[in-house]
């Protein structure tokens, strides 16, 4: 009897520290789950909820329900803001109108950062022009503190009278910078090879105006009139649909529906963007660093030979 007793109290014990066990799993399991299912975020589209300002905030503009925001350039400053997450593979679409009238010298930027010495950068920069010119839009690709691949390419609709669609779609597989769906842009990853590519750091989404009178237009033989200023370009209806840094690129890397970007769709460009990728570079390439061999002494960067999709 006093054995049964023993046994019985064993056997509990036993049961209790399994049920334990399982309960410690499942819990984790729990929030592996709610971490994964936050992993994904498409934005709330109020900016006062999702951006901060980073640069003079008197010359920031927000409407009133915060689905609209401006950047003023005038001679006292420029100006900028930034998500408040970071974010590691997905896609970012902006609105933007354009500085109308003469922009020459001036520099909109919208792009992605990881902000480290050896960062990692996805860059649309619009560059100014004199009135009646057409603006250049220059893309640049920063991997592990390395730029210098810059290409620029003209719009072919004017960017000032309307807003229109910026997007960067950025996966394990490829990055591809976009003009109202129109893929404009790809870098592929090809670091099997020994190209660098942005898949490690997390980036956060910026935006900015600011004076490039040094470089922008033609070389910088133009500079700003300031006499024409302030300088006002706006932005509405993003749309931030990427994986929330939560210090694990594991769940950022995962082929679920959630990082629908992951999926195998999104690995390539499909056959109907490759007919307009290839428009585009038909049509409206003005600068291709690949196609430069004078500024790399005929010795281009390796990723140049590689295919682009």
């Amino acid at each position: 009897m006093l054995l049964f007793i023993i046994l019985q109290k064993t056997s509990s014990k036993t049961m209790i520290r399994s049920h334990l066990r399982l309960v410690i799993f499942i819990g984790l399991l729990v929030v592996n789950l709610l971490q994964f299912s936050t992993a994904s975020i498409v934005s709330t589209g109020d900016f006062n909820k999702d951006f901060f300002v980073t640069w003079s905030p008197s010359h920031v503009n927000t409407s009133a329900d915060g689905t609209t925001r401006s950047l003023t350039l005038d001679k006292d400053s420029g100006s900028g803001f930034a998500s408040n997450d970071m974010f590691l593979f997905g896609q970012i679409d902006m609105q933007i109108k354009l500085i109308p009238g003469d922009s020459a010298g001036t520099v909109v930027a919208f792009y992605m950062t990881s902000d480290q010495p050896n960062r990692d950068e996805l860059d649309f920069e619009f560059l100014g022009n004199v009135n009646g010119q057409p603006y250049m839009l220059q893309t640049n690709v920063f991997a592990d503190g390395y730029g210098d691949r810059e290409e620029r390419i003209s719009l072919w609709f004017d960017p000032t009278t309307e807003f229109h669609t910026y997007s960067v779609l950025w996966n394990l597989n490829q990055i591809v910078f976009m003009v109202d769906w129109v893929p404009i842009r790809t870098y592929r990853n090809h670091a099997d090879k020994g190209v660098a590519y942005p898949r490690r750091q997390p980036m956060s989404v910026q935006t900015s105006l600011w004076n490039g009178e040094s470089w922008a237009t033609r070389g910088g033989k133009d500079k700003v009139d300031w006499s024409k200023g302030p300088f006002t370009a706006s932005f509405r209806n993003y749309k931030i649909d990427a994986c929330v840094w939560k210090g694990n690129p594991r769940f950022c890397r995962e082929a679920s529906p959630a990082n629908w970007w992951n999926q195998d769709t999104s690995s390539s460009l499909t056959w109907a963007q490759r007919r307009l990728f290839r428009w585009v570079r038909k049509n409206h390439l003005i600068y291709d660093y690949c196609q430069d061999g004078k500024r790399f002494q005929n010795n281009l960067p390796k990723e140049c030979s590689l295919p682009k999709y």
